[in-house]
């Protein structure tokens, strides 16, 4: 019973979608009526406002962590793993947005964040570098995401290490038309 609030409680958490408040706050167009139709970071980076695309990066990488936070503090560390995927999975298929939500990297992150810090570094340094080098903002979450539960198991942590590989497995099905323009050459690059 305790796993299943854990989880119902990250999922709530994870399903605020900040991207489409704040740019609704913002006073710009409805979110999912321009670029890729996404609620996050980098859909809201093409209404041309930074500082809007920073907060909705923030505000989905800081649900992920306090999921992560609260269940570990009022229900242990398996609680803190169900609420991290609760909080993931809510970003992706928000119950307020007829399920249709983001695509998963500041969430991913910020429950990295919560649950092991030093993954989250790792995962950081991996995507800076792949975009330094191939200016693929897609490409470089994909790169990550498949190394970081190699760096998790490195650490120790077997536990959030199967846990990211399953998120990354979900991050990559939702990554599947960016796969899709990378093999064809027409995924769009960063600063374009």
């Amino acid at each position: 019973m305790t796993l299943l609030l854990a989880f119902l409680f990250g999922y709530l958490l994870g399903s605020i979608p900040f991207g489409l408040l704040i740019t609704r706050f913002a006073g710009t167009e409805d979110l999912r009526s321009i670029g890729s139709g996404n609620i996050g970071a980098t859909n809201v980076l093409r209404t041309g406002r930074k500082s809007l695309a920073a907060a909705t990066l923030l505000g989905d990488a800081l649900k992920g962590t306090a999921a992560v936070l609260i269940a570990r503090h009022f229900a242990g560390d398996n609680a803190a793993l169900v609420a991290g995927f609760g909080a993931f999975i809510g970003h992706l298929f928000p119950v307020w947005l007829k399920f249709k939500g983001g695509k998963g990297v500041a969430t991913y992150i910020g429950v990295l964040i919560g649950l092991a810090w030093p993954g989250a570094l790792v995962f950081i340094g991996l995507w800076l570098a792949t975009a330094y080098l191939t200016r693929y903002s897609s490409l470089s979450a994909l790169v990550a995401s498949a190394l970081t539960p190699i760096a998790l198991m490195g650490f120790g942590r077997p536990d959030a290490a199967a846990l990211f590989f399953l998120l990354g497995i979900l991050l990559w099905i939702m990554h599947r038309t960016n796969i899709q323009r990378l093999l064809n050459g027409t995924e769009g690059k960063i600063g374009k």
